[in-house]
């Protein structure tokens, strides 16, 4: 039996909200208790990696603090994508509301996920 084109235009809606769903999620990046990661905290902790290595004598620890300098130069990039992550909360705000309705996903489930309260309300997704 052939899907009709009816069938096959909501599962191609349906896909393409679960990849604006997803790379919206992906960029929120993984969850973590304490003090936000902001480009102040990551500048000084880089600044400070950067004086150990001039000053460690050691060279494999010199070759552990090059690589969280990398890490750290990485993180520092990542946040600098700021208006990629803008294009992805909009297409989540566009998109949210209808898939959480479809999939029953609750506005504490995407909290937990680490999605900001102010997005849930841009999207319509009320307590």
């Amino acid at each position: 039996m052939a899907m009709s084109q009816e069938h096959k235009d909501a599962l191609a809606r349906g896909r393409k909200e679960a990849r604006a769903i997803a790379s919206y999620l992906d960029s929120l990046g993984p969850r973590k208790r304490g003090r936000p990661v902001t480009e102040a905290s990551i500048q000084k902790r880089l600044e400070a990696t950067r004086q150990s290595i001039r000053s460690e004598h050691n060279s494999l620890r010199r070759v552990e603090l090059v690589q969280r300098r990398l890490d750290l130069e990485r993180q520092l990039s990542a946040l600098g994508d700021k208006d990629d992550r803008d294009a992805l909360e909009k297409q989540f705000i566009r998109y949210a509301r209808s898939y959480s309705e479809r999939k029953s996903i609750s506005r504490a489930a995407w909290r937990e996920a680490g999605v900001p309260a102010s997005v849930l309300q841009a999207a319509g997704i009320k307590r």
